[in-house]
């Protein structure tokens, strides 16, 4: 088969681009800007071309694979429409690898892309085996895809933007957290979560459920999961008066799947984590498990709300036949991905760890990690706004969470998608911040302040192009403790 991707850049969208190179098929795509994802499938033999220009699109296609990411006025889009190729977007034809596999599918507005690399680890070092399709690049597999084709596994990050996952029919199911995002799409809070509900009535009844407690409540505190269900009633009684939400086909009934809940430390759930505590950098947790307690599992180097994903990770490992020593383990060798509280340099005098939060939310569980790790070290955090919109609409939130780093250095904002708004700058957030430890500079000139403030942890935060700037950093960090 002859693939074309209009953006094969993208982190999703590049694990399918190498999924069918890797199968034999010929892949070729368009991006609109060169990146170190991109410079990866070059070099692993994909041709891919940056100027929108429809006299590069190949005579032969037989899919083009697109992301709602790639504007439908793109010259290429439209002569691809002209030309009358079936086109497909990328969860379509996600959905259709799924198709006749064991899928096992993360949703969530956040903790999906560790959750699933995680679980994808785990059962990658038991029998079982796996295939995943990960948002992120996995530190294990230094990839964001992983193929075996031994396993009818298949671990897949469901996207809710632009409802996608509901391409998918799992036989498990995580949903990490369901805060307000993608309101553009949505309208609501609301209708965001009868999406998720609508993706939960797709799992296989007799696979698995697993929520993070909580997750089903609307604002004004109404639960949407089906009356009757809590965690320690497992009668599934049913009060008829009150119907369940139904979805397009079905009522979602509690006997309709084995729902179970996770989170990170409460008493009510299934499965969580109790007697968390860390040494040397690292983390040990107790597991609750509805069958008994597993002692003193390790997370090696990485951040306390990992917690919360290896217990998700573990449940559904566990689910899948592991055993508590394979779950050990896989827990214990589980290196992170990439941008993920991601360990660049991890020494007695110096650790530097690259993060991309860019939620203030975000922010803040990145900082309180690295301060339960590390007590009484001295933060220095870079910090890239990401949107002008965002950095807007929660400067003030921004400005309370970054002040409590003991330097702060802010980058200009990165644009993504957006025109500049008037006034809307990083000066406007450091303005802000009721510190005198503070300062505005270039990806460059930080280079060069980042040592001269003599850190103890150094922190590098943003989801726009400050990837650029850490291996950059990575190298002057360590030619200063030399």
């Amino acid at each position: 088969m002859n693939y074309y991707f209009l953006g094969i850049g993208g982190i999703g969208m590049s694990a399918l681009a190498r999924f069918f190179h890797q199968r034999g098929d010929t892949v070729c795509g368009y991006d609109r800007t060169p990146s170190p994802l991109t410079d990866r499938l070059q070099a692993e033999g994909i041709d891919i071309h940056f100027d929108d220009n429809p006299d590069r699109l190949p005579a032969d296609i037989d899919l083009v694979v697109y992301t709602p990411a790639v504007p439908t006025d793109t010259l290429e889009f439209q002569a691809l429409l002209a030309r009358g190729v079936k086109m497909e977007k990328r969860s379509q034809v996600l959905g259709e690898l799924t198709r006749g596999k064991r899928c096992i599918a993360v949703a969530g507005s956040h903790g999906k892309t560790s959750t699933s690399a995680m679980i994808a680890h785990l059962l990658s070092k038991a029998s079982c085996g796996c295939n995943a399709f990960l948002g992120g690049i996995s530190k294990n597999f230094q990839s964001n895809l992983h193929v075996d084709p031994q396993s009818d596994l298949i671990v897949v990050e469901a996207d809710e933007y632009d409802r996608s996952f509901l391409q998918l029919h799992p036989h498990m199911a995580v949903v990490t957290a369901t805060d307000p995002d993608h309101l553009d799409i949505y309208g609501d809070h609301r209708h965001m979560l009868e999406a998720y509900l609508q993706f939960a009535s797709q799992v296989d009844p007799s696979g698995r459920l697993l929520i993070k407690d909580g997750t089903f409540i609307t604002a004004d505190g109404e639960s949407l999961l089906p009356h009757g269900h809590h965690h320690h009633d497992h009668h599934h009684h049913h009060d008829h008066d009150h119907q369940p939400l139904t979805t397009d086909h079905r009522p979602l009934t509690t006997d309709h799947w084995p729902l179970t809940t996770y989170t990170a430390r409460g008493v009510e759930a299934d499965y969580y984590a109790i007697n968390v505590r860390t040494y040397s950098g690292n983390l040990f947790f107790d597991l609750r498990t509805p069958d008994g307690v597993l002692y003193d599992l390790e997370l090696q180097g990485t951040a306390l709300f990992n917690v919360e994903n290896a217990v998700a990770a573990a449940a559904i490992a566990l689910a899948c036949g592991l055993d508590q020593y394979q779950l050990r383990h896989g827990l214990k060798t589980f290196q992170g991905v990439q941008r993920r509280f991601d360990y660049r340099i991890r020494e007695k005098d110096l650790v530097y760890i690259d993060d991309y939060a860019h939620h203030p939310q975000e922010l803040q569980s990145t900082i309180e990690s690295v301060r339960y790790l590390y007590p009484g070290k001295r933060l220095v955090g870079i910090f890239q706004p990401h949107l002008y919109s965002r950095t807007r609409d929660l400067a003030d939130d921004f400005a309370r969470v970054l002040q409590t780093l003991d330097e702060v250095i802010m980058l200009p904002i990165y644009p993504a998608r957006e025109k500049p708004i008037l006034g809307v700058t990083s000066s406007m957030v450091l303005r802000k911040m009721d510190t005198m430890s503070k300062y505005l500079c270039t990806p460059d000139q930080a280079l060069e302040l980042v040592p001269a403030l003599c850190p103890d942890v150094v922190l590098t935060l943003g989801a726009g192009d400050i990837d650029r700037l850490v291996p950059r950093l990575e190298t002057v960090l360590k030619e200063t403790m030399l």
